[in-house]
């Protein structure tokens, strides 16, 4: 099925989860087994009676950058910026830019802490790039005047204000910064439970995919072999490679925590085999693809329409996830980001 109509559901807006799990780890998990189609209910940190020794995990260590900057147009209108590729771009910054007014190239726009930047392109679909009149580094200044780019869904006007947006909207072994929206799977993770997996003999190894723009740009063409999804930078270290490799030829399971590292280890795939190294990974997956590396997969609820509800399609058959996506609304799961966990086996 190839038509963007088959991959939507119903979900009721106060199922959409606003603010995290108060502990990590004991966040609900759908189990789904894509073999024999049953469902079960646990909580996250069920996972260790799943993995057996010599399993591995597969964690995406890119950390969320403070990318969202607020300011004022020479006007005094508001705009937003969301930088979209922080650690990787060259100045002029690609950016998301958001207005009440059309913004013409050539203008000025102002931030807290006199930061000001240039428009230095035309603003098409909502992007251009701009030039900040700065001579820090970029990570520099979105440490100083930026702020945590959380989804639009979760609300923070007259919200509630206990939530540490900073801390909780980032994994606990998040390391790379590059990020401008959290690998949400892995925020289900604690270090107490993580070291919990290795004491019982799971190999736990890293790749970097700093979350961009093409993870969450929409889906607009109703044909989705026609999406084209933005690059992202990843990052698949030797001995990561070679790790999962060792798994892989002993008979051993790789279970991938996140659509994102799914895309990362099925792009750099060379028959059967993860090849280290870095480059830009454009990989768009949805059903009919033959996956080579995972085995299992820990994953969120995703937006209906997504290109993410497309890749967890593919693994585990979209009739099967539909069923599971309407179980989950019926047993009042939590969506999205913040959201509970669906695993996979």
């Amino acid at each position: 099925m190839y038509f963007l109509e088959d991959y939507q559901y119903n979900l009721p807006k106060e199922l959409i989860a606003q603010v995290p799990a108060r502990e990590r780890d004991e966040s609900r998990m759908l189990v789904l087994n894509r073999i024999e189609g049953s469902i079960a209910h646990k909580r996250v940190s069920a996972l260790e009676h799943y993995l057996a020794a010599g399993d591995v995990v597969v964690l995406n260590d890119t950390r969320v950058v403070p990318a969202r900057l607020l300011g004022r147009k020479e006007s005094g209108g508001r705009v937003e910026l969301l930088v979209l590729n922080p650690a990787t771009d060259r100045d002029p910054y690609r950016c998301l830019i958001k207005s009440n007014k059309a913004i013409k190239m050539d203008a000025t726009l102002s931030f807290g802490n006199g930061l000001r930047a240039r428009v230095c392109e035309e603003v098409v679909e909502g992007q251009t790039r701009v030039r900040f009149l700065d001579d820090r580094p970029l990570l520099e200044i979105l440490e100083r005047a930026g702020s945590v780019p959380l989804p639009p869904y979760i609300k923070r006007n007259g919200g509630p204000a206990e939530v540490d947006d900073a801390r909780s909207y980032q994994t606990v072994y998040a390391t790379k910064p590059g990020a401008v929206a959290a690998p949400t799977a892995g925020l289900h993770f604690t270090s107490d439970f993580l070291a919990r997996l290795r004491d019982k003999g799971v190999v736990i190894v890293t790749l970097t995919l700093h979350v961009g723009f093409g993870t969450f740009q929409p889906v607009r063409v109703a044909d989705i072999r026609q999406h084209k999804l933005q690059e992202e930078f990843f990052e698949i270290p030797p001995e990561t490679a070679s790790a999962i490799n060792h798994a892989k030829g002993k008979g051993k399971r790789v279970m991938a925590v996140g659509t994102t590292t799914v895309r990362a280890l099925e792009f750099s795939a060379n028959d059967g085999r993860v090849t280290a190294g870095s480059g830009w990974c454009d990989l768009l997956i949805y059903p009919g693809y033959r996956f080579e590396i995972i085995d299992r997969l820990l994953t969120n609820f995703h937006l209906p329409g997504s290109s993410l509800i497309l890749l967890v399609s593919a693994w585990a058959g979209r009739d099967l996830l539909l069923r599971a996506y309407d179980e989950a609304v019926r047993m009042r799961y939590r969506f999205y980001s913040y959201g509970n966990a669906m695993f996979i086996e």
